[in-house]
């Protein structure tokens, strides 16, 4: 009878004290850890940079946007490892805390060029790509870790997608994703869903459904951005 190791290999890579995003699927020796920093790192940079932008009309003073900038690109992420019980991917490698700290205070300084509306739209739909690449992300790494299949990996995708902005909107006193009609979590949500169910039936497309995953996120954030769709009323709450 052959021997499921699947869980055995989850648990050694909970121990390594690297790779923070891996994306090498178990039954293809495909090494993706190289683009998938890339794709972390410009993640980190859109988040910070947002994040910036999200609090400029509160007038904050320079350090305190920085840490919010700082706060939106790897609170998610960090939140994700703790629950996770795995060492927080900026400790490892501090690459993500300089590009979020530059790249906030780039966003302060030029405040004037980003804010203006051609800029800040654009930022809306990094932003958006930035959702999508983190939610599969931390989705995926979930799922390595063996983390109570399928809604653990579906979870951690959202708050690494989210939970950086809630924390900066909290910080901020403004008012969070999570309390409005806005349509930001489910994108996340139905990305996640199309790569894990690859990786759990098909696993030789590991690859492919990752960017399947990550294109259906942004798509759906990007339709719903250029279209300013908003939830209907019976999908929310209401007052009587």
């Amino acid at each position: 009878m052959e021997r499921n190791t699947a869980l055995p290999q989850r648990e050694a890579r909970r121990e390594q004290p690297h790779s923070t995003y891996p994306l090498i699927v178990r039954s293809r020796p495909v090494n993706l850890n190289d683009t998938n920093v890339l794709l972390a790192m410009a993640a980190t940079i859109a988040f910070a940079v947002t994040g910036v932008l999200a609090v400029a009309e509160r007038r904050v003073d320079f350090f305190s946007a920085i840490m919010l900038g700082v706060i939106a690109a790897v609170g998610g992420g960090t939140v994700r490892d703790l629950i996770l019980d795995v060492p927080i991917f900026w400790s490892l490698d501090l690459a993500y805390i300089r590009f979020a700290v530059l790249a906030s205070i780039l966003t302060f300084v030029a405040m004037s060029f980003f804010a203006r509306p051609v800029m800040f739209s654009l930022m809306v739909y990094i932003d958006g790509l930035g959702a999508a690449m983190f939610g599969i992300g931390g989705a995926y790494k979930a799922y390595e870790l063996g983390f109570a299949w399928p809604i653990g990996p579906l979870m951690m995708g959202v708050i690494t997608a989210i939970g950086g902005g809630l924390i900066r909107d909290v910080l901020a006193g403004r008012k969070t994703l999570l309390m409005s009609d806005e349509v930001y979590a489910m994108p996340v949500v139905i990305g996640c869903l199309v790569m894990l169910l690859t990786l759990q039936f098909s696993p030789e497309h590991g690859p492919e459904g990752l960017l399947a995953g990550t294109v259906i996120a942004f798509s759906l954030r990007a339709v719903v951005i250029f279209w300013s769709l908003r939830l209907p009323r019976w999908f929310t709450t209401q007052s009587p």
